[in-house]
């Protein structure tokens, strides 16, 4: 009888034994490898790329097509989490990693010690309503390129890499769109809130974030669109060094 290898739900750096632990959640369509990048580069956190199915290594897999449903898989299939541990995500990983901490809340477990959003509006203002993950595969990758950018054109030039493009971005919409927020108390989590300054999603919507939690709120732009954390990567991983950074503080001072 073959043992089932249970599914990666994270890709990781170096070990880093005596820091925090930095949980990477993509972007809608993205995949583990975009965070690995960084793992060189954050040296104060041992990081973890989160890989989703239907991409990357778990490319033959199921996609899922709701936050629920990815937050509780991801729960069951990636935990625990050695404390102290850190969320990030960037736009519609910033929802999943919110609904990830509530989630842990529900179930009564450890929650992050901080959390990091990027290029998301605070998940209980109202949103237009939209339609993307309807569209067909062509249609679906060139309007979001047209939104967001961050699609290569040698994607976009290639129908078998659009069509298999198409399928992990196509869920992530799905389950972006289909999302209704639940009224629920504040978190008790500091949050550090990130976003360009070309971005469509405004400052005041990322002001917002600081109704969903007790704990305190950093706000920081950056010059650059949607995607300004590639645009220049430098001043946002000091930015995520930075909130590290305290986590240890916060960490080193609780144990004096």
């Amino acid at each position: 009888m073959n043992d089932v290898i249970p599914p990666r739900w994270t890709l990781g750096g170096a070990p880093r034994p005596a820091a925090p632990r930095l949980y990477c959640f993509p972007h809608g369509g993205g995949s583990a490898a975009e965070y690995l990048r960084w793992a060189r580069d954050v040296r104060n956190a041992e990081t973890h790329a989160v890989q989703l199915p239907g991409r990357g290594s778990r490319i033959d897999e199921p996609v899922l097509t709701s936050v629920d449903a990815l937050a509780e898989a991801f729960l069951a299939g990636a935990g625990p989490f050695p404390e102290p541990f850190v969320f990030f995500g960037h736009s519609f990983g910033s929802l999943l990693a919110f609904e990830t901490t509530r989630a842990l809340r529900a179930a009564g477990r450890p929650l992050p010690a901080h959390l990091v959003v990027s290029g998301y509006p605070a998940p209980h203002l109202p949103r237009a309503a939209s339609g993307l993950h309807r569209l067909g595969d062509r249609e679906l990758m060139e309007t979001v390129a047209a939104l967001h950018g961050g699609i290569p054109a040698e994607v976009l030039a290639c129908e078998e890499l659009v069509v298999l493009a198409a399928r992990a971005l196509r869920a992530d919409y799905q389950a972006l769109e289909t999302y209704v927020h639940r009224p629920e108390e504040p978190l008790s989590v500091p949050i550090t809130v990130l976003g360009g300054t070309e971005d469509r999603v405004t400052a005041k919507r990322l002001e917002a974030w600081r109704e969903l939690t007790d704990a305190e709120v950093t706000v920081r732009r950056f010059p650059g669109g949607h995607f300004y954390l590639r645009e220049s990567p430098a001043p946002v991983l000091r930015a995520l060094a930075g909130a590290l950074g305290s986590v240890t503080a916060r960490e080193r001072n609780t144990t004096c």
